[in-house]
């Protein structure tokens, strides 16, 4: 790949400066601690619906007929994100677009991942692609359904897509059963991780360092879900080796122990070295309300919130998408609660700002 420039406080609002414009400008309708509350106090969704109009989701439910369901709420919220998204990426200049580009392929991962593994369950293609994320659906998405095994799905689906570079020549063959699928999916997620960090070193300056924290720390949560997952399936410690991405924070150290482990204490007792995790970890033995999920979702949080105390780099477009994606599992936890009558719970949503 060739050099990227590294773009300067001068020469960056040239070429980014109105999609940086633009994207502040969404930053600030994320609902706040005070909306979360007003939702709260709702009794039933179409309450959802009348304080979600007062909100930067405006009228967004206003066509959708009583009574509501909270799957229509999180595909109009989501809808007006996709929107918001694609807005940007027409507006964008290069080396931006391909940055935007970047964080379009995890959704396609993720799509890819559910056709085939919906389609092994015998679920239909029609009620797959519904499901599919709309910033990771191509042409040929619901072709996935008529293949049987891994080589199909390269040659045949993968090879025209901008997946096809992260996927794997050790799998081609190989039937899609359901061990298959989760190593496929951790391999596109390995070497599309490793990737993106790549590109976002070349571009350099403050892109560079918000967005290498931003990955690493993806990259540690998924070696630690990968290796929580494993115990007691049939995935060998060396098969298991191969699906760590090599960077983070745990990489090589913690990597090494983490291919060793057998079992969650071994997991937690490697965290111990890392501060951050070793909290994690804590915080969960702590609180029975709270996964080690949770806590990850927290500190991607943390993360992204800091992305906008930095300006001129494109960390906050990646930032941005993110903390929506939390707000709108925010409100549909809180939807959920009010549904199922369990408004005590609605406390354990994750506060943005």
């Amino acid at each position: 790949m060739s050099q990227i420039p590294t773009y300067g406080m001068l020469s960056f609002n040239v070429q980014d400066g109105f999609c940086e414009a633009v994207l502040r400008g969404y930053r600030a309708g994320i609902l706040q601690s005070h909306e979360y509350t007003n939702l709260g106090q709702c009794d039933v969704l179409d309450d959802v619906k009348m304080h979600l109009s007062v909100t930067d989701y405006g009228n967004i439910l206003a066509n959708e007929p009583s009574p509501l369901a909270t799957t229509t709420i999180f595909e109009k919220c989501t809808e007006k994100l996709v929107n918001e998204f694609n807005f940007l990426m027409c507006n964008s200049v290069q080396p931006l677009t391909k940055f935007l580009e970047y964080i379009t392929y995890s959704y396609m991962i993720d799509n890819v991942i559910l056709v085939i593994s919906g389609t092994l369950h015998e679920r239909e293609p029609d009620e797959l692609e519904e499901k599919c994320h709309p910033l990771g659906r191509f042409p040929t998405l619901k072709s996935l359904a008529a293949c049987s095994n891994v080589k199909d799905l390269f040659s045949l689906v993968l090879q025209d897509t901008p997946l096809a570079p992260y996927f794997s020549e050790t799998f081609k063959g190989e039937d899609l059963d359901e061990l298959n699928i989760e190593i496929i999916r951790n391999t596109l997620y390995k070497a599309y991780l490793e990737d993106f960090y790549q590109f976002c070193q070349e571009i350099g300056g403050s892109t560079a360092e918000v967005m290498g924290e931003i990955l690493q720390f993806e990259a540690d949560r998924r070696s630690i879900n990968i290796t929580i997952n494993s115990f007691g399936t049939e995935l060998s410690k060396d098969d298991r080796a191969k699906l760590y991405p090599q960077i983070g924070k745990l990489y090589p150290e913690g990597i090494m122990k983490l291919e060793k482990a057998e079992d969650y204490d071994a997991v937690r007792n490697t965290m111990e070295g890392y501060s951050r995790y070793r909290q994690m970890f804590q915080d969960v033995g702590y609180d029975a309300n709270r996964s080690l999920e949770d806590a990850f979702y927290q500190y991607e949080t943390e993360l992204n919130r800091l992305a906008f105390e930095q300006q001129f780099h494109y960390g906050v477009f990646y930032a941005y998408v993110k903390l929506k994606e939390q707000e709108v599992r925010n409100i549909v936890w809180i939807s959920e609660c009010i549904q199922q009558d369990q408004k005590a719970r609605i406390s354990q949503i994750i506060n943005i700002f």
